[in-house]
């Protein structure tokens, strides 16, 4: 059980209560799930509870009570307590690490690709501005990963939504994430948003039939020039992308140095360092795997995050969120790295080894992440 499978486990609870008729109120969109707090209970704790009473006409223990039925007995939660005015606080088994790390492992860079957004269909208007195209290429690829079928207007839906030669070319060694449920001829329908969301409503048979030619959709975004010949693919990528659409692209400069102040160089020097980690265990006559507990509640965190996050940045449209969760990703694990690898005399253990593992699941969170952007993970700086 990871944070962002916890997440979506108390948010299925809710929908389950609402479904049954136990619960009147909106679905969120999200759940919040921290941390518990010092003089908590448990691992995780969530006041999803406190913000739906109102709503829901009940008091929050009461709201909180109707949660943690739903919720006994989900595999990779030891124990479900409400504590307070109606805080939820969980529990979970003691090898959730060991399941993230394995499920990191299972899916590779498609970690975080899911089916939220299967049935979805959404077209956006065709696009001549550099920044605007790039940001919706990758929006295209962001929803796609989510399992909508998304493309710009006019284009087939397996050529990734732009057509080659109009294409913002992505590194030559970037993946591309799989495409999910394209289909060539879809309807054009406009994406259907959670209750509560600032996402438009979905259309209803009457409506289409009073408007049987839907607006195509736009993302809001400030323009500016894509320049690989003068900042190379990654860095003219970044520059562009790491900034929200609506705001101005980053200055180009800064990113060619490599420094720690350059977020870019920071993602992907931590990609590389686990490149060497693991040669260098190799050398050592070990390698990765998650037999023993690690205590890296920072890092833990922010892989299990990242199917959280590349959701979030499908549904609104906004890839600087994935740039982002790549910065906090790259710090938890350049401060981690230096428990990895025995120290002196030290032989290596079951713990290097799970470190180790830990390690490269986070190699691969960084390698996915950077893919979806286009932009390359390098094995060496």
């Amino acid at each position: 059980m990871t944070p962002a499978d916890l997440s979506l486990t108390v948010l299925h609870a809710v929908r389950r209560a609402v479904d049954d008729g136990a619960l009147r109120v909106d679905v969120p969109p999200v759940v919040k799930v921290e941390r518990a707090r010092p003089g908590g209970v448990g691992d995780y704790a969530s006041n999803v509870a406190l913000t739906l009473a109102r709503s829901a006409g009940r008091s929050a223990l009461d709201v909180a009570g109707i949660l943690e039925e739903r919720l006994r007995g989900t595999p990779g939660l030891r124990d479900v307590a409400v504590t307070g005015p109606g805080f939820l606080n969980f529990t979970l088994r003691s090898d959730a690490g060991g399941d993230l790390v394995r499920a990191v492992r299972e899916a590779g860079d498609a970690y975080g690709s899911g089916t939220a957004l299967a049935g979805v269909t959404v077209r956006f208007a065709d696009l001549t501005e550099s920044r605007a195209l790039l940001v919706t290429e990758t929006v295209v690829r962001l929803l796609r990963s989510q399992g909508a079928d998304a493309a710009l207007r006019g284009h087939r839906a397996d050529d990734g939504g732009v057509p080659a030669d109009e294409r913002i070319p992505a590194h030559p060694g970037a993946n591309e994430l799989p495409l999910r449920g394209a289909d060539p001829t879809p309807r054009n329908e406009r994406m259907p948003a959670l209750p509560g969301s600032n996402e438009p409503a979905p259309r209803d048979a009457d409506a289409d039939a009073a408007d049987p030619a839907p607006r195509d959709e736009r993302i809001h975004v400030h323009p500016g020039p894509y320049q690989p010949g003068l900042l190379g693919v990654d860095a003219a990528r970044w520059a562009l992308l790491r900034a929200a659409p609506q705001d101005r692209p980053l200055d180009g400069g800064p990113l060619l140095v490599q420094h720690e102040r350059n977020p870019l160089f920071r993602v992907r020097y931590a990609h590389s360092r686990v490149r060497r980690l693991i040669a260098n265990a190799a050398q050592l006559g070990f390698g990765p795997a998650y037999d023993t507990p690690v205590d890296a509640p920072e890092l833990l965190g922010a892989l299990g995050d990242h199917p959280v996050v590349l959701l979030a940045a499908a549904r609104h449209r906004a890839p600087d969120r994935v740039a982002r969760h790549l910065e906090v990703t790259a710090d938890a694990l350049l401060a981690f790295q230096h428990t990895v690898l025995p120290l002196g005399d030290e032989k290596p253990s079951a713990a290097h080894r799970s470190r180790l593992a830990l390690a490269e699941a986070a190699g691969t969170v960084l390698a996915g992440g950077l893919s979806v952007l286009g932009i390359s993970a390098p094995e060496r700086i």
